[in-house]
């Protein structure tokens, strides 16, 4: 197995400075948060912050409701949802201090940047490791002409591979099986294979690739590409992909593996799960999921699941999320991101809202009791029934309980271009105590994380 390299390097003294006057900026710009209502509102300050946070619990309380009824309870609580926000910024405006909220909120936002930009300058782990290896002389790759809106013919993109060596084969009514195309490829003589496809379809190929060692390509045609966009893959454009035959690098990534299936990445259970195993699912996503989850949030008809990770035991959790390597939950702009995929652990998202007080909880983010996060090399997920559904790299599967799901450390070699976008690491969760031990610090030494 490789090992893992950090960065070690000193950071530049000028830098060093510039965290600093960041940090100590970062507290300036929250203590302006503060002072600015007390010398404005004075007592009425206080009603000021208890209108928001109830505005905000009302809301969320009343998203619960929303997904949880249905009929008249169901439209009355879309009602104050949408009236909440705005009697609550109608209030403000009355008392004339919207413009403090505003400004409050700026100065907010304003200091959570600077104590981040500050914290993102401490030493972080190198970008995952490149591998220079010749380019193919046999690719194959298997392309959906029906995934994201049908980008394959759109781009183009079979004609521009069979231009690049390539041999393209297009799943249609006699090609159906991509895992039995690839296999057949490489006793063929293929010595590298590629999708142009969905998630699913990636997974299943991805399995072939790694049990015969044969390197493993990503074409971002899918609807989302959550797996090619944490390769580093130009979603936008997935004739860039194609870059990878004639001018690439490998990298070594992780798969995961439930119920003898591979996943790139992630397995679902519970509400998730159960929605997408609905028939209705592929045609009427958002009306099937309103229409089952009342069912499964509030009856509870759904199969109670205990989730196993370690020595940790997580009890009976609405939905749960296990992912190759774990997923970003601290920052915003890269929620449900991963910056490595070979870390060589499981990430496990699971929560618990079974009513509207559990729904408010989560304004708390990642310490909400509502939200457990944690991860590991093995999970296993049990629940009171015999079989359950899951939902694999967004396919519906139904396995035997307990399931359980490990790592494969490293077990893929995946082409990609050289010159890509790349993964922007995620910004640092944003710690106070360490933002102040830097914003007190002297001398030219950095701080360690």
């Amino acid at each position: 197995m490789l090992d893992m390299v950090t960065t070690t390097a000193p950071i530049p003294r000028r830098i060093v400075y510039l965290q600093r006057w960041l940090a100590r900026s970062a507290f300036l710009a929250a203590a302006a948060c503060l002072v600015l209502p007390l010398a404005v509102a004075g007592v009425r300050s206080v009603g000021l912050l208890l209108i928001g946070l109830g505005g905000a619990a009302l809301t969320l309380a009343a998203g619960w409701w929303f997904l949880s009824r249905r009929g008249v309870l169901r439209w009355v609580a879309a009602g104050v949802l949408l009236v909440t926000p705005l009697a609550v910024a109608a209030w403000y405006i009355r008392a004339e201090l919207l413009w403090v909220v505003v400004v409050t909120a700026l100065l907010w936002v304003l200091a959570l940047g600077l104590g981040r930009t500050a914290l993102s300058e401490l030493p972080r782990p190198a970008p995952p490791a490149e591998y220079d290896t010749p380019s193919p002389r046999h690719p194959f790759l298997i392309m959906n002409p029906r995934s994201g809106g049908g980008k394959v013919t759109r781009f183009g993109l079979a004609d521009a591979a069979r231009a690049r060596g390539a041999e393209v084969v297009l799943l249609d009514d006699e090609h159906k099986n991509a895992a039995s195309l690839a296999r057949e490829a490489v006793y063929a003589g293929a010595d590298l294979l590629g999708v142009a496809g969905g998630d699913g379809t990636q997974a299943l190929v991805a399995d072939v690739a790694a049990e015969t060692g044969v390197p493993f390509m990503v074409i971002s045609a899918g609807t989302r590409n959550h797996f090619a966009l944490d390769l580093g893959l130009d979603r936008e454009h997935p004739m860039a992909c194609l870059d990878a035959l004639t001018d690439g690098v490998e990298l070594r990534v992780d798969l995961g593996r439930v119920g003898g299936r591979t996943f790139v990445n992630n397995a679902s259970f519970g509400a998730y799960a159960t929605v997408v195993d609905r028939p209705s699912y592929r045609g009427k996503k958002a009306g099937t999921a309103l229409d089952v989850l009342p069912d499964l949030l509030t009856d509870h008809t759904g199969p109670a699941l205990r989730v196993t990770v370690g020595q940790t035991v997580l009890e009976g959790p609405v939905a749960a999320l296990v992912s190759n390597n774990p997923y970003c939950v601290d920052d915003v702009a890269h929620f449900g991101r991963r910056s490595r995929l070979d870390v060589g652990v499981l990430g496990v998202l699971a929560v618990t809202v079974r009513g509207a007080r559990d729904a408010t909880r989560l304004l708390r983010g990642r310490r909400s009791r509502s939200l457990q996060v944690v991860q590991g090399r093995e999970v296993t997920v049990d629940a009171d029934a015999p079989s359950i559904p899951v939902g694999i790299d967004g396919e519906s599967f139904w396995l035997h309980t307990p399931v359980r799901c490990t790592l494969r450390p490293r077990a893929l070699r995946v082409r990609v271009p050289r010159n890509r976008p790349g993964v922007r690491p995620p910004r640092p969760t944003m710690n106070w105590r360490r933002l102040g031990r830097l914003a007190l610090s002297t001398g030219h030494r950095a701080v360690d994380a």
